[in-house]
């Protein structure tokens, strides 16, 4: 029997023909993928469009509350009962509060107040309004009042539970035959239980310590409490007139010295409005500004100090960020030097040049950047034409002027072209930011005008893809 032979089946390697095709093909793709990995990890160069219009500045401060308010005192001691809430008007002959030596009439009225007694709308409106106002006036800075907030709220809440009670205060005293003292208003005004040092300060009196709220103290009254005779049973508030006074340094001096209305804006009542305003001298020699106001005093009855903002105003020009000027060096060129080339429309100057046949001048067309009364400023590039140390001759004129001086603008780059020019601009206000600059300014800025927001990513001239 013949013995079968072993077949080995041997794969033919097909050689690599590498040829110029597939070699361009690789040139291109690895290109593709470094343009795509450098596009994603450069900074992106984003634009602003320049928009008409000024900034508002705003100047904040804490000023110090002074009313027309007359404190009344405990004529005898005993427990103390309020018929009006904190803020709430009281004509001639209203009752405010009753005294009653026993604290039976106490007793009675919390009794009464927990029957089931609800809230009428009007206390629920004023207690919202109270804790939204407490809400926004709370931050990181001040944030320990919220115990007097809620201490406050507590003492408004037992308040407006017992004035319904208080309505039935006759009929309860004679089924109990309590005795109490009940006490009326003498005057109209806007009541209030908070009790501090300043409530007969007058404005030429302040000084620097009295807006130091470490060292400030104030007590509130609420119903129930037992109070001795001669002690402030409650205040009232005769007058809408109401004055905000606080510290000026010598800048607010020179800001507001010639103004006599400001705009100012509450920053825990979301309130603005113009007042009048004065500056005054205070107990100390201090300068102290003062506003009057008419009306909102009801608002701050129970504050004494309180934070706000001036509005100062505005400067009126083109609004860009702060983040897209820079500054530049330019060379510094007399404005009698400027001369006019053939085309109309063309501006440069007469440059000395020289070659084996002498001395010569030529027109050099150049780009002014900026003028003010004595230069043109024109680029520091050489490619632009002009070096340190050429001369330039005055048309009409043997005289010559070698350029080398310099000096910087601020300016921003505009990119309405595709690539970046400088453009001169002129400050008028700013903000933390945003500057308010000059419109119509010769080689300056436009409404609508494209610029690099954020001036250290790029150079002069160069090309950009919006």
């Amino acid at each position: 029997m013949a013995k079968k032979k072993n077949k080995k089946i041997i794969r033919y390697r097909r050689p690599l023909n590498i040829n110029v095709g597939m070699i361009i093909f690789a040139i291109i793709f690895i290109y593709l993928m470094f343009s795509a990995t450098t596009y994603l990890n450069r900074e992106k160069i984003q634009f602003y469009e320049v928009v008409d219009g000024g900034i508002v500045n705003t100047r904040m401060y804490t000023g110090l509350i002074l009313r027309q308010e007359q404190v009344r005192t405990a004529e005898q001691s005993g427990y103390i009962n309020y018929y009006l809430p904190e803020g709430k008007r009281a004509s001639v002959g209203s009752r405010i509060y009753t005294l009653d030596e026993s604290g039976t009439l106490d007793t009675l009225l919390k009794e009464n107040a927990q029957e089931g007694q609800t809230l009428s709308d009007e206390s629920l409106r004023d207690l919202r309004s109270q804790l939204t106002s407490m809400v926004m006036a709370l931050d990181d800075e001040n944030f320990g009042r919220i115990y007097d907030y809620r201490y406050s709220l507590e003492s408004a809440v037992m308040e407006y539970s017992s004035f319904s009670a208080m309505d039935q205060l006759d009929e309860l005293a004679q089924e109990a035959g309590a005795v109490f003292q009940q006490v009326r208003s003498d005057v109209s005004g806007v009541v209030s239980y908070s009790f501090d040092s300043y409530e007969a300060m007058q404005p030429e009196s302040v000084e620097a310590a009295s807006f130091d709220q470490t060292a400030y103290s104030r007590t509130r009254r609420k119903s129930g409490d037992l109070i001795e005779s001669g002690s402030p049973a409650y205040k009232i508030v005769t007058s809408e007139n109401w004055s905000i006074l606080f510290p000026l340094t010598d800048e607010d001096r020179e800001l507001f010295g010639q103004e006599t209305s400001l705009q100012i804006a509450f920053r825990d009542a979301s309130l603005e409005l113009s007042c009048p305003f004065s500056i005054i001298t205070g107990a100390d020699g201090g300068s102290y500004g003062k506003l009057d106001l008419t009306k909102y005093m009801v608002e701050f009855i129970s504050d004494r100090f309180v934070e706000f903002e001036i509005k100062v105003d505005q400067a009126d020009g083109l609004k860009i960020p702060i983040s897209a000027v820079t500054e530049k060096n330019f060379f510094l060129i007399p404005l009698e030097y400027l001369e006019q080339g053939g085309d109309s429309s063309d501006t440069g100057f007469l440059k000395e040049v020289y070659d084996e046949n002498g001395t010569s001048v030529v027109f050099v067309p150049t780009t002014i950047y900026y003028a003010d009364e004595e230069y043109y400023y024109i680029d520091t590039d050489e490619e632009e034409g002009f070096k340190a140390g050429d001369y330039i001759v005055k048309p009409e004129s043997s005289e010559r002027y070698q350029i080398g001086p310099t000096g910087s603008l601020k300016g921003v780059y505009n990119i309405n072209r595709g690539y970046t020019v400088f453009k001169q601009i002129e400050i008028l206000d700013s903000n933390s930011e945003y500057y308010t600059v000059r419109r119509n300014m010769d080689y300056g800025l436009s409404v609508y005008d494209h610029i690099v927001l954020d001036a250290s990513l790029v150079e002069e001239g160069q090309l950009l893809y919006q």
